[in-house]
């Protein structure tokens, strides 16, 4: 499952289908259409765009390891800026390094952007990245603040729910419980640690009124970096750092062990996986509360602890970090559904609040 946005792109608008990650810093753009799969949903034309414009060889951000943009960049044999970037999930995208507006409306218009413009890529849309990252949207297009609601994912074939996005202020703030952002200086930087994420102070795991006995110290990053927590939409699953996701089987195993799903592992991460009952199962194992600090929780109740993965298989939506190769805790935009998440960029906070995502709101 992945959060879709559409964004009225170049001069005139073209409108391209971007998934919206909180986890990553640069937005790129399709710009082939190339018919193999996975054949772009939408596909940017830079020669209809007035603004369009490319980045030479000879611009600061063509010249690698600047210090917080880990983009491989070289020099194509157009002398232009090419870029290639690699996601923990195994996806990739390059092309070149391009500038861009974004035209929200005829009085609402980003200077032009820093975007990639993909020539390769295995996705079949581009992505909007909105970390803290100096080119991210967020920060090219001065957001100081932004918020989604995700609507619970549908079962029903061929259709597809629709959330909410905000970018700046949200009117149903007033309800929004936060949590200060861990930030981390230039010096405090680690071989496991991401910067540029949205990091939360969670503490602890609940099963129903049961806390699991989870050290909280699992949840922040250690002298290495490793065990922070992040909120990813541009993750489906929830990924633990082992020592939370042993717990957490530890107790799924109490709840209702003689019906996981023996040998079975969704997306190569997540082991706790059920084929029989899905009513029963959900009343066994009951609501999951991620617990932060201030009081702060996320609730997912029972009936949707359980993620749908097809051929009548149901998961825990939660995988181990360590099998996708991250040191960190992720919350994914599965426990985040019929949830206001508000990322206050200026204030350095994450709100959240309850409410029902598939109404528009």
């Amino acid at each position: 499952m992945a959060l879709i946005i559409s964004l009225p792109i170049g001069t005139p608008p073209q409108a391209q289908q971007m998934v919206l990650d909180t986890g990553s810093q640069l937005s790129w753009i399709q710009c082939h259409r190339k018919k193999l799969p996975p054949k772009p949903k939408t596909s940017f034309d830079p020669s209809l765009s007035s603004s369009f414009s490319t980045l030479p060889c000879s611009h600061p951000l063509c010249k690698p390891r600047i210090p917080d943009f880990t983009l491989p960049t070289s020099c194509d044999s157009n002398r232009l800026c090419h870029y290639s970037y690699f996601y923990a999930d195994g996806t990739f995208a390059e092309g070149n390094l391009v500038k861009e507006k974004i035209t929200f409306s005829n009085t609402e218009i980003t200077p032009p952007l820093i975007l990639g413009c993909a020539t390769e890529s295995s996705d079949d849309r581009g992505i909007l990245g909105m970390n803290r990252g100096r080119l991210s949207f967020v920060s090219q297009a001065k957001i100081s603040k932004f918020s989604y609601c995700i609507p619970p994912k549908s079962n029903r074939p061929g259709f597809t729910p629709t959330g909410s996005f905000y970018l700046g202020d949200n009117p149903n703030s007033k309800g929004f419980k936060y949590v200060s952002l861990l930030t981390f200086p230039e010096s405090q930087r680690m071989p496991n640690l991401d910067p540029l994420a949205y990091t939360v102070p969670m503490i602890g795991i609940r099963f129903g009124l049961k806390k699991l006995n989870i050290s909280g110290s699992v949840f922040r990053p250690d002298a290495g970096g490793s065990g922070q927590t992040m909120v990813d939409s541009g993750s489906e699953f929830t990924h633990l750092v082992d020592a939370a996701y042993d717990k957490v089987r530890e107790e799924i195993v109490t709840r209702v062990g003689r019906r996981l799903k023996k040998g079975y592992v969704y997306g190569g991460t997540a082991d706790m996986c059920f084929d029989g009952n899905v009513a029963m199962i959900q009343r066994l194992i009951g609501d999951l509360v991620f617990q932060f600090t201030r009081g702060v929780e996320i609730l997912v109740p029972k009936e949707r602890v359980l993620v749908n993965v097809g051929g009548g298989i149901h998961c825990v939506g939660i995988g181990r970090s360590s099998m996708l190769g991250a040191a960190s805790n992720i919350i994914g935009n599965v426990h985040q559904q019929n949830l206001w998440v508000e990322f206050d960029v200026t204030n350095r906070r994450v709100g959240f609040a309850r409410a029902d995502c598939s109404r528009v709101l």
